[in-house]
């Protein structure tokens, strides 16, 4: 990702070029993340057209590998995708805001493949919190 200081907006990153085929998107960030990365970009002196960070989607997807190993499980930057959107899913956070906030879906049909299956015990303690 070519993040660079201007793509950091007060409550959203500007996403130049992303695999949607769009000139840009907007993904909403925490402002206290936001508060960190704009320190670290302060911190670092990162010019304002320069990457934020300056490596490659090989080198990351590397990076995440390499913390799963250490935990010992197989892990991909694309599961970090998936555990978001399921954990926003489970923690009650409407089907759509799921779809077009945190995975950037231009459909919602899409979003259902990305979320977890949900086990028997998982479903029974849902139950039990709506209706019981």
């Amino acid at each position: 990702m070519n993040l660079t200081p201007d793509d950091v907006q007060e409550c959203s990153l500007a996403i130049q070029n992303p695999k949607s085929g769009r000139i840009t998107e907007t993904v909403y960030v925490p402002r206290k993340i936001l508060g960190r990365l704009s320190k670290y970009i302060q911190a670092t002196g990162v010019n304002q057209n320069d990457r934020i960070f300056p490596i490659s989607y090989v080198a990351a997807w590397s990076m995440v590998k390499k913390a799963g190993q250490l935990v010992g499980i197989e892990l991909k930057p694309h599961d970090l995708r998936r555990h978001a959107a399921t954990y926003a899913s489970r923690s009650g956070m409407p089907i759509e805001i799921v779809s077009k906030v945190i995975l950037r879906h231009a459909d919602l049909t899409t979003t259902p493949r990305y979320l977890s299956k949900v086990n028997d015990k998982e479903a029974i303690r849902w139950i039990e919190t709506l209706y019981g």
